[in-house]
């Protein structure tokens, strides 16, 4: 029987996780994750995974089975089940992370929580989760009985000797999946390139400690709603120092209520307020845990930078610790916010000038003890830029892994009688952009936006006389963004439409007519600025 592992997604960019596993024509998913948008992608609020292929193949679709909450795992479950509603696996704190946001999009859904170590039976699909370390709780690898053996996906993780939640990668799991096995093995390749192992998540809370017992005024600590962990460690050090805190932001709230809900986050008694009595304490008496690590426009430690929250105004005295590192596309904005902190006068602890944030993804070295615990048949780098898949698969060349393949978006991997094959470009790996209300491949949106970016719009307003000709208003140019001499170049486009619309056959056919006004405009305002604008012909019958 022939297996098949597709990517859709997270193969090639951070985000946008979401592989397929196909079985005798039956498919389940392994995450639905979503990216943020990369600065040139203008005006896009979120970029999903192209899920045309499934929805036209509705009816094979079985399951989800999510590896853990993150938003480049989760994100795009509610685009993708709107249209198509099948159950959703996952661990507890993954399941309800996802209830939350699916909900918020009006979606209901099948959503049924596993407890490690299960086996679960869906249609052809048989898997069972294995704890891994990642910085959120209830994280895990998925393992699939398949019928060419054991496909196994590691989820995002890292070797934490020490986590914050005693749950450490259960390598021994691991490898007693490896005895049976593993034809495939799936492993996340985002910090591939960095050598050694990442620092346990204990020596972020040891720095945290530090920065708030020489605090002289507010703390505010900015991390993901949904990195768990670092919250803990944020609650840990403000109250260890006699401090009362608030959550600021919506997804900090929603999840922090979730986390405690389930005994995966720890709050003492007292220790959490609410925003309006926090800011009349004594700002040596308070601290805030807020969203906006990644320099979101409207996320509550933006506004806070520049001076825009409704509640919040910051101090000279105030501490700023943004524990998190941008994802790749937000560095600017995040630069900004920092910036925007400085000019406020405050301190300003972040990645790059201390120790406030370690990774969650496995460096080098752990990723080869990984690999010598599970032996795998076969390697697929998952989860990076090509360059982290590139150096994750020379890890394992390197391990002497008997065969290794670097796909890509569109990709498939084949099993079948013992044998592995690639076919390349075979599923549907573009971006779909959520833009606003609207969901799509805009491409051509894009590039239109860049367009504009880059060249202007110049709009000409004519009032004509179909019958005659005559030319009864305008032409009248307006232009944004093509020139700061509009003036000549305003009365240079006129007259030369002018002349162009006179030279027109009579009566004038409407549709003719703009075309003749757009391509006037444009040759002109090429001839003039070297420059190609949008150009909206207004064209008016008088």
């Amino acid at each position: 029987m022939t297996v098949r592992v597709g990517f859709l997604g997270g193969l090639g960019e951070v985000g946008r996780n979401c592989a397929s596993l196909t079985i005798d024509g039956e498919v389940a998913l392994i995450d639905c994750g979503l990216m943020f948008p990369e600065e040139d992608m203008l005006g896009v609020d979120l970029v999903l995974p192209d899920f045309s292929s499934i929805i036209e193949n509705r009816d094979a679709l079985r399951c989800v089975v999510l590896t853990h909450g993150h938003e480049d795992h989760i994100g795009a479950l509610s685009f993708l089940l709107r249209e198509v509603n099948v159950p959703v696996y996952g661990t507890a704190l993954t399941i309800e992370f996802a209830r939350a946001r699916i909900e918020e999009h009006g979606v209901v859904a099948d959503l049924r929580p596993v407890e490690p170590y299960d086996w679960v039976d869906h249609g052809p699909f048989r898997f069972t989760y294995i704890p891994v370390s990642h910085s959120i709780p209830d994280a895990a690898g998925v393992a699939f009985d398949t019928p060419e053996g054991i496909v196994l996906h590691t989820g995002d993780f890292k070797l934490d000797p020490t986590p914050i939640d005693g749950v450490p990668t259960d390598l021994r799991s691991f490898a007693t999946i490896g005895t049976r096995g593993v034809r495939l093995l799936l492993a996340d390749s985002t910090n591939a390139e960095r050598e050694g192992y990442v620092p346990s998540e204990v020596t972020v809370g040891e720095r945290l400690d530090e920065i708030v017992a020489h605090a002289e005024g507010r703390i505010i600590v900015a991390c993901f709603a949904s990195h768990v962990h670092r919250v803990q460690q944020a609650i840990n050090a403000v109250v260890r120092d006699g401090r009362k805190f608030s959550f600021i932001g919506r997804s900090m709230l929603r999840n922090s209520a979730i986390a405690a809900e389930l005994e995966v986050l720890d709050i003492p008694e007292g220790s959490l307020v609410e925003l309006d009595e926090l800011v009349d304490m004594p700002d040596a008496e308070t601290a805030i845990i807020s969203t906006g690590s990644q320099g979101e426009p409207f996320a509550a430690l933006s506004l806070m930078a520049s001076a825009d929250h409704r509640s919040v105004s910051l101090a000279p005295e105030d501490t700023v610790i943004i524990s998190a590192t941008p994802i790749p596309g937000n560095e600017t904005r995040v630069s900004r916010v920092i910036n925007n902190l400085y000019r406020a006068g405050v301190k300003v602890y972040h990645g790059r000038n201390t120790h406030v944030h370690v990774s969650g993804h496995a460096a080098a070295e752990e990723l080869k003890t990984f690999y010598n615990a599970v032996r795998p048949e076969a390697l697929v780098p998952v989860h990076g830029e090509y360059r982290h898949l590139v150096a994750n698969a020379a890890l394992g060349r390197a391990m002497l892994i008997p065969e290794v393949q670097i796909c890509e978006d569109g990709d498939e991997v084949v099993l079948e009688n013992g044998t592995l094959r690639v076919e390349r470009d075979t599923l549907p790996g573009g971006y779909v952009y959520v833009d606003g209300d609207e969901i799509g491949e805009a491409d051509t949106i894009i590039r239109d936006r860049r367009h504009l970016a880059d060249d202007g719009v110049l709009i000409v307003t004519i009032g004509v006389n179909f019958s005659t000709g005559e030319i009864l208003v305008g032409p009248d140019v307006d232009s944004h963004g093509v020139t700061t001499d509009e003036e000549d170049l305003h009365g240079m486009v006129a007259e030369r439409v002018r002349a162009s619309v006179e030279s027109l056959d009579r009566p004038i056919d409407p549709d003719v007519l703009r075309r003749r006004v757009r391509n006037t405009a444009t040759r002109a305002v090429k001839s003039a600025v070297k420059r190609r604008p949008v150009v909206l012909p207004v064209v008016i019958e008088v």
